[in-house]
């Protein structure tokens, strides 16, 4: 189910990168390793992972949500999620079935004549153990911001 919401910007610490659709699954856990080895010696508390797309030519963002003071280092730098409302949903599968996500936002909008404003990201659930067996209870949430008229 595909619906609006007001969203507060998450404070993050994140890699940026530009990235090949081919390339996402290999780079997005890659960039959150990197993100976490920093918070951790920093010892900084983290949250969720998150993937935050700015463009259609994946232009992106990709790290953990952060709460208190970080320092800067090592191309880990600090960004936040885009703040108003959004047309969100969650998927429930495994991340390479995350397209279906995408795609029923898009033509959510197109049917409700929203207009998308570029940015949209990915809210990856804490792992759970059993999500190793059974990947279809995965859960990750999805964003894109809508153009405030």
């Amino acid at each position: 189910m595909v619906r609006i919401q007001e969203v507060l910007s998450l404070p993050l610490a994140v890699v940026r990168r530009q990235a090949r659709a081919s390339d996402l699954a290999r780079m997005v856990p890659e960039c959150c390793g990197v993100v976490w080895n920093a918070l951790r010696d920093q010892s900084v508390r983290g949250g969720r992972h998150v993937a935050l797309y700015w463009d259609g030519t994946i232009r992106l963002e990709v790290g953990v949500e952060i709460e208190g003071p970080f320092s800067e280092v090592g191309g880990v730098v600090r960004s936040a999620t885009p703040s108003g409302p959004a047309a969100t949903t969650t998927h429930f599968g495994p991340y390479h079935t995350l397209d279906r996500a995408h795609n029923a936002i898009r033509e959510w909008c197109r049917e409700k004549q929203l207009r998308l404003a570029g940015p949209s990201w990915e809210i990856y659930g804490h792992w759970r153990d059993e999500w190793n067996a059974d990947p279809s209870q995965v859960q990750t949430d999805v964003f894109y911001q809508l153009l405030q008229e």
